[in-house]
């Protein structure tokens, strides 16, 4: 494929879910990057994508899922600590009143200026309101209860892909029951 039209460009960039010897989720790359692992002998194909690609003498359907001939050993790694991890472990819901939006803010439970950590145990989302109210104190101090107790997230070796299954529908059969649930509330 010498010079690829911009609709097989476009083939070529799209997401192909890597399953390890084990049929585990183990990484997602491009369609590109698949072709190379298949010709290469390293992966073969699970599930074809509804596309076709054109090279000058052959045409082939494109990947959507592969599985790697060798076994790869991985480790679980922690989630970071990030504004989205936060909102995504509440629920995109204020733990103050309980109010679900997509407009939170981030609280220290434990103000920074008064020592505070940046910790999974010390920051919650919450909504403008209930930020503005509680202020630099701490729940206590301003009357107010938290809903839940702000905790680090348990290990998921299926969570970074859960953000692909809402546009990947075909993949969820490689996913436990329970989580196909919870991406399709």
């Amino acid at each position: 494929m010498k010079n690829p039209s911009i609709r097989e460009k476009n083939i070529l960039n799209r997401r192909v879910l890597v399953l390890n010897q084990d049929y585990m989720p183990l990484n997602v790359c491009q369609t590109r990057r698949a072709l190379l692992l298949l010709f290469s002998g390293k992966a073969e194909v699970v599930q074809n994508d509804h596309s076709d690609l054109h090279g000058p003498a052959v045409t082939i359907k494109a990947p959507s899922v592969i599985r790697l001939g060798r076994f790869v050993k991985r480790k679980n790694v922690a989630r970071k600590l990030t504004r989205r991890e936060i909102f995504f472990r509440d629920e995109n819901t204020c733990q103050y009143c309980g109010k679900a939006s997509h407009e939170l803010t981030l609280d220290h439970v434990y103000p920074r200026h008064r020592g505070g950590l940046k910790s999974w145990s010390n920051m919650v989302s919450a909504c403008v309101q209930c930020n503005f109210r509680k202020a630099g104190r701490t729940p206590e101090e301003a009357g107010m209860k938290l809903l839940n107790v702000p905790r680090q997230p348990s290990l998921n070796p299926y969570y970074p892909f859960y953000r692909y299954l809402g546009d990947r529908p075909e993949w969820r059969y490689f996913f436990p029951v329970e989580m196909k649930d919870s991406v399709s509330r």
